[in-house]
């Protein structure tokens, strides 16, 4: 009897710590007119393919997955859909950095020297990307992508154990929990890794129900995926801010970077409280001290909400290039919802949509 053997081609990429598995090629093209609507289909007719590569013993919950597919807007050069422990969120600013870094890295995206345009298409709606490029490596990376907005402010929630938890509700590619740490004792340390963790994982359970799914353009976006930890904020002056932060994704993940979608979210929270102006930055710090630095831009509007534009700034890494092969009669691997999505030959070229 033929064994039923997939191949998947990845690109293993970190940064600030976070681990992005790009996907390039081993996927068949999927239906839909644009990224989100591709996304919006292998959610529901194809999960398999994220929890084969974030689950034992092809990956890890920590991680993420990013799989190139053919853009829809003609201004994009590639399209990416992400896939978290949490689901799929529909913009993420480190996802974003690794994916730019690969596929320009890979010769996917020819790379120049000097500084670089690039444009990405996300479920959200077009990254805009400046690549810096110095003797032939990508060393950072500049995205901007939706703009942020407060949908709610001045919400609480009883969670057992720990009583009272203050936040606000903001949008910046998902819906973001933001959490004053220090309310709760917490510095946000290396040492609270696992604290942190835990008191992610009861707050986002107490908070989700009742909290809103919708977006004003984009529609139901699931339950609350993640949770935002805000140190105290640091001033060198000039507009130059910086703070502790650490995100939590719902189940069981504490970033290892402060998250780029975090950062964006932090700050326009900040700027509806005017601590925070358009060319002022801020610089957020994870717990286990890797970097992102934010940018505001100019106002905008999302439906109703008072919205920001900003970029966030960071450095990818690659790790890894393999060839996966994906054991169909594996009794670990659930083909249920996966064996369609694969091609039975793969090729290097990007996958296709």
């Amino acid at each position: 009897m033929r064994h039923r053997e997939r191949t998947l081609q990845l690109i293993d990429t970190q940064s600030g710590g976070d681990v992005s598995r790009i996907v390039t090629s081993g996927v068949e093209p999927l239906p839909g007119a644009t990224v989100l609507e591709k996304a919006r289909w292998l959610q529901n007719e194809g999960d398999g393919l994220r929890r084969l590569l974030l689950s034992e013993p092809y990956g890890d919950p920590a991680m993420s997955v990013d799989l190139i597919v053919e853009p829809a807007h003609p201004e994009a050069q590639a399209g990416y859909i992400i896939m978290e422990a949490m689901g799929y969120p529909l913009y993420s600013g480190s996802n974003t950095i690794c994916t730019a870094t690969a596929l320009l890295a890979s010769g996917a995206i020819p790379m120049t020297e000097g500084l670089q345009d690039v444009v990405l298409e996300s479920p959200a709606g077009l990254a805009r990307i400046s690549a810096r490029v110095t003797d032939g490596r990508v060393v950072s990376i500049t995205t901007q992508g939706e703009p942020a907005f407060v949908a709610e402010e001045g919400l609480s929630v009883e969670v057992p154990h720990y009583g009272t938890v203050r936040f606000d509700l903001v949008w910046s590619g998902a819906y973001y929990a933001m959490v004053d740490a220090t309310e709760h004792g917490f510095t946000l340390g290396a040492a609270e890794q696992i604290a942190l963790t835990a008191f992610g994982d009861a707050f986002v359970r107490a908070a989700r129900p009742g909290l809103r799914h919708e977006h004003p353009e984009l529609g139901d976006v699931g339950p609350l995926p993640f949770a935002h930890f805000m140190g105290p904020l640091r001033t060198s002056g000039d507009g130059a801010y910086e703070s502790p932060s650490a995100t939590y994704v719902h189940p069981g993940v504490l970033c290892r970077s402060p998250t780029g979608t975090g950062t964006s979210a932090r700050m326009a929270l900040m700027a509806r409280r005017g601590e925070i102006g358009e060319g002022d930055t801020l610089e957020t710090v994870s717990p286990r001290g890797s970097r992102f630095v934010g940018t505001v831009l100019q106002e905008a509007r999302v439906g109703a909400f008072p919205a920001l534009h900003s970029t966030i700034t960071g450095t990818a890494r690659l790790i890894a290039h393999s060839h996966l092969t994906v054991d169909l009669d594996d009794p670990l691997v659930d083909g249920s919802d996966l064996e369609h999505v694969l091609s039975v030959q793969s090729d290097a070229g990007l996958t296709s949509a």
